[in-house]
């Protein structure tokens, strides 16, 4: 990808180099243009003007491919950026295991999937049964919390994940990671397709953690949520909210776009 934008950014100074020396020569045409007929000069003129032409598309179309590619340059550099920090998260979770095993004990658990005792009805339940049984836990929150989020995004187990972070929320609540096991909460039971359950964790966050990285998001996707549903008052209440909250963030932006639809 690095090399296609090195590559991009040289052609493009080619073609301006390129633009430069023919807008030179077009300035040189364009006086000699004075001798001669009428019509070889508007035939030299329009030959002139044509070739102009084809210049400015061929540095539009090398604009738009070099904008791309700085597009997806920044999609790489997040994502490198989210899988250094689970290998950061991940080494602390093996050295506070070093740790555990170093002290003889051994705090592995079977926990069972299920939400917090204020979770809506039945956010649980499709997921519960198939992932009984596989919700293992360490007793460690780091280790616990990175498992959860190789359900999702390693092995495709959205299921599973659910009841992952379902365990995760009701067996640490003073983890730092709570926010963001709300935040996927909400996401996957979006992604399901159940709405209300998704709004209540996104809700979650925002109540809860409102200085969190995750509530401006957050707040803003129960905002879609109510849209989504039908309630343009809500949802454009929801938008200003984020606005005034959260306002130099991109969920702001966003809010900002959706509001003025409504």
């Amino acid at each position: 990808m690095i090399s296609n934008f090195r590559l991009h950014l040289l052609g493009l100074s080619l073609l301006v180099g390129v633009a430069a020396s023919w807008a030179a020569n077009a300035q040189a045409s364009i006086s000699n243009a004075g001798s001669g007929s009428v019509e070889d000069r508007v035939t030299t003129l329009e030959r002139i003007s044509n070739a102009q032409g084809q210049l400015l598309q061929q540095l539009q179309q090398q604009l738009s491919d070099t904008q791309r590619d700085i597009d997806s340059l920044r999609g790489q550099i997040q994502e490198n950026q989210y899988q250094l920090n689970q290998v950061t998260e991940r080494q602390k979770a093996i050295f506070q295991q070093l740790d555990t095993l170093s002290s003889g004990s051994n705090n592995s658990t079977q926990v069972p999937a299920a939400g917090g005792n204020n979770a809506p009805a039945g956010a649980a339940d499709n997921s519960a049964a198939a992932s009984n049984d596989a919700v293992v836990q360490s007793g460690d929150a780091n280790t616990d919390y990175n498992a959860a989020v190789a359900l999702v995004l390693e092995k495709k187990q959205n299921e599973q994940a659910i009841a992952a972070f379902q365990a995760f929320v009701k067996k640490y609540p003073n983890s730092t990671y709570q926010p963001n096991a709300n935040y996927w909460l909400g996401q996957l039971n979006y992604n399901k397709g159940k709405k209300d359950d998704a709004a209540y964790y996104f809700a979650t966050v925002v109540k809860n953690y409102p200085k969190s990285p995750k509530s401006p998001d957050a707040l803003y996707k129960v905002g879609v949520i109510m849209q989504e549903k039908g309630d343009s008052a809500k949802a454009k209440a929801v938008f200003l909210q984020v606005i005034k909250q959260y306002p130099n963030t991109d969920a702001a932006k966003q809010a900002k776009k959706r509001a003025a639809a409504l």
